[in-house]
C-alpha cells in the first residue's frame, strides 16, 4: 500500500456509503487538496458493488471547504445505465457539519469500452525529458507528495501567456490508474498568477475531467511522469478558466480537464 492509497481509504458503511479520513498530508493552502476530493469520491464510485465499466467522465463541484483531519462521509449511487454507459452522483459531507451540507458532489459517467474508429486531433508537443529538469514541490503538505518538473511556464508570473508545460507525477510509486489520474488532473498554477507580480487568492469551483486513455494505456505508464498542457480559457469577473491535456511520456493523449476557478 502506498501513501495515497492509504489516505484515500474507504470503511464501507452500507451500501454505497463510507466513512474516510481527509489526510493532512494532501492539505492545500485553503483545505484539502482537490485532486485529492476527485480521486476519493472517483474511488467510491468505482468501488460500489453495481460499478461495471471504466471511469471516462467525471464533473466535481467543491461546495464547502474541507477540513483537514476531519472524517468523511461519502455516497454513491447509480442514476441510471444502459449496456455501454452507467451515470453515477457522488456526495461528500463533512461529519459533524451542518445537517445534509455538501462539501463536494460530483456526477461520473463509468463506460464498458470497445473497439471502434481511433483518431486524435492534437500530438504530443514538444517537450525535454523530465530527469535533467530540475524538480519542484508547490506549496503546501499536497505538493511534497508532487513532483513537477517545468519546460514552461515557471515562474508563473508576468508571463506574456498563461501556458504552463509540466512534467508532473504523484511521488508515492503508485501505479497510474483512473483514480490517479483524477488526481493529477487539478496539479497547476492559477491561471491568474501568470498576469502579475504575486501569488493570489484561488479556489477551484468546479472541474470535469475526460480520461481518455484505456486502463491498459494507464497501466503502462507505471508511476511515470505524465506531461500537463494547460493554458487558460478567460479570466474576467473574478473567474478563471482553464484547461489541460495530459500525456504519457510515449505520446499518448490520456486525459483532458476544464476547470473554473474563483479569485481575488
Amino acid at each position: 500500500m502506498t501513501a495515497l492509497d492509504n489516505s484515500l481509504a474507504l470503511e464501507a458503511q452500507g451500501e454505497g456509503r463510507w466513512r474516510a479520513l481527509a489526510d493532512p498530508n494532501y492539505e492545500a493552502n485553503t483545505g484539502m487538496f482537490g485532486g485529492w476530493t476527485t480521486a476519493l469520491l472517483a474511488k467510491a464510485v468505482l468501488a460500489h458493488p453495481d460499478a461495471q465499466g471504466t471511469l471516462s467522465a467525471a464533473t466535481v463541484h467543491f461546495v464547502n471547504r474541507v477540513p483537514p483531519g476531519s472524517f468523511l462521509s461519502v455516497h454513491a449511487q447509480r442514476l441510471g445505465a444502459s449496456r455501454s454507459l452507467a451515470y453515477w452522483r457522488c456526495d461528500l459531507t463533512v461529519e459533524g457539519a451542518t445537517s445534509g451540507e455538501l462539501a463536494a458532489t460530483a456526477t461520473m459517467v463509468l463506460a464498458n469500452r470497445r473497439e471502434s474508429d481511433r483518431f486524435t486531433e492534437d500530438q504530443m508537443p514538444g517537450a525535454p525529458p523530465p530527469e535533467p529538469i530540475e524538480p519542484f514541490h508547490p506549496p503546501g503538505p499536497f505538493g511534497q507528495r508532487i513532483e513537477m518538473r517545468t519546460v514552461l511556464g515557471s515562474p508563473p508570473f508576468n508571463k506574456p501567456s498563461t501556458r504552463s508545460l509540466m512534467w508532473q507525477r504523484e511521488t508515492s510509486g503508485r501505479k497510474l490508474d483512473a483514480v490517479q489520474m483524477a488526481f493529477l488532473c487539478d496539479i497547476g498554477p492559477p491561471r491568474v498568477w501568470y498576469l502579475g507580480t504575486t501569488p493570489r487568492p484561488s479556489s477551484t469551483t468546479t472541474m470535469s475531467i475526460y480520461i481518455h486513455a484505456t486502463e491498459p494505456e494507464l497501466a503502462a505508464c507505471g508511476d511515470d511522469f505524465v506531461l500537463s498542457d494547460m493554458i487558460a480559457t478567460r479570466i474576467e469577473h473574478a473567474t478563471a478558466g482553464s484547461n489541460a491535456k495530459m500525456w504519457s511520456r510515449g505520446g499518448t493523449l490520456l486525459a483532458t480537464t476544464e476547470q473554473l476557478c474563483w479569485f481575488r
